[in-house]
């Protein structure tokens, strides 16, 4: 996925950063080097005015300076090698050094971008999201079924928990599969603890791994931020703010913890409408149940979702529950 202007810029930046420091500290590696050993400054003089007369003599016709230019060159350099060891000195001193000797530390090889610049939006990304660290921990390595009974049956669909949790991990998986290929939205709803932000987790991860820009906010977080941006004037927005709309996946996350009110209602039908206009994903997790959650953010909020959202409830008992009566494993 492309990366916005912002984040490619703070990727090129960091770039030019590295650029710099190397080319400093090549600087004072000559400079330290000349000042010990006089001769190596007069080796690079020769070296390089035996390239520079080359490329005079191929531009202009003319016959070569030297009948052996690369051995001369060759020979100049062992002795910028054994002069610089015999000071103690690494054999590759005088040597430019790049963090990525394939791009040296422009980000691009031959107009393609370099593996390290991949990396470096996988970790962009994965700053701005909001869940860098709990993400190590929670992902679908780490995703248990254990943890759902094959007695706990759904009602309405028949289904165990058990089976209810793998059929929302193979949805999970369809939705990061055909993430590029088809605008999805996901709803999930259920008790508390039964696992909505650990799948919300799980795929948050797997999209930023393929470098997807994915955000997360606590409910709470989410209309604290729209409330800024609305009510203080001399607020200044940060980047987060600017993605809530245009991000590749928006995740909001406990819907219903926040205090509801007429301005959380229509700042929560303003951003699903939004999203839903530029097609851009969004996973919503809630512990009320669909009727209370009509009555909560009204009608035109849960028939927005409901007609543009997969439904996945998740029952079971807490796993968090579960976890500490098992001494956290």
């Amino acid at each position: 996925m492309a990366l916005r202007n912002t984040q490619y810029d703070t990727i090129m930046r960091e770039y030019d950063r590295k650029q710099l420091y190397n080319r400093h500290l090549y600087e004072e590696h000559r400079a330290d080097a000349y000042k010990a050993v006089p001769r190596l400054s007069a080796i690079d003089d020769e070296i390089a005015s035996l390239s520079l007369n080359q490329a005079r003599a191929a531009l202009t016709g003319g016959t070569k300076p030297t009948a052996d230019l690369h051995g001369a060159i060759t020979t100049l350099a062992q002795e910028r090698i054994d002069q610089l060891t015999s000071h103690g000195y690494p054999a590759d001193y005088l040597e430019m050094h790049y963090t990525c000797p394939l791009c040296q530390d422009t980000g691009y090889i031959e107009g393609k971008k370099c593996t390290c610049f991949r990396k470096a939006s996988v970790e962009l990304l994965y700053t701005q999201s909001n869940v860098k660290e709990i993400l190590q921990k929670e992902n679908f390595e780490h995703f248990s079924f254990d943890y759902y009974s094959d007695r706990i049956v759904n009602e309405a669909t028949g289904q165990t928990a058990l089976e209810t949790a793998k059929d929302a991990v193979r949805k999970s998986k369809e939705f990061i599969q055909r993430f590029d290929d088809s605008f999805q939205n996901l709803f999930f709803y259920g008790n508390t603890g039964v696992g909505k932000t650990f799948l919300s987790h799980c795929i948050a991860k797997d999209l930023i791994d393929s470098s997807h820009c994915v955000i997360y906010f606590s409910s709470f977080d989410l209309f604290d931020q729209l409330a800024k941006n609305t009510f203080h004037r001399d607020y200044t927005k940060d980047e987060s703010t600017d993605y809530i709309f245009d991000c590749d996946l928006l995740i909001i996350d406990d819907l219903g913890t926040e205090l509801t009110n007429s301005f959380v209602s229509s700042q929560l039908f303003l951003c699903i409408n939004e999203r839903i206009a530029r097609k851009k994903a969004t996973i919503i997790s809630t512990n009320l149940d669909l009727d209370k959650f009509n009555d909560t953010y009204s009608e035109r909020v849960f028939s927005r979702i409901a007609s543009n959202y997969t439904m996945i409830k998740l029952i079971g008992d807490d796993i968090r529950i579960q976890k500490r009566l098992l001494g956290g494993k």
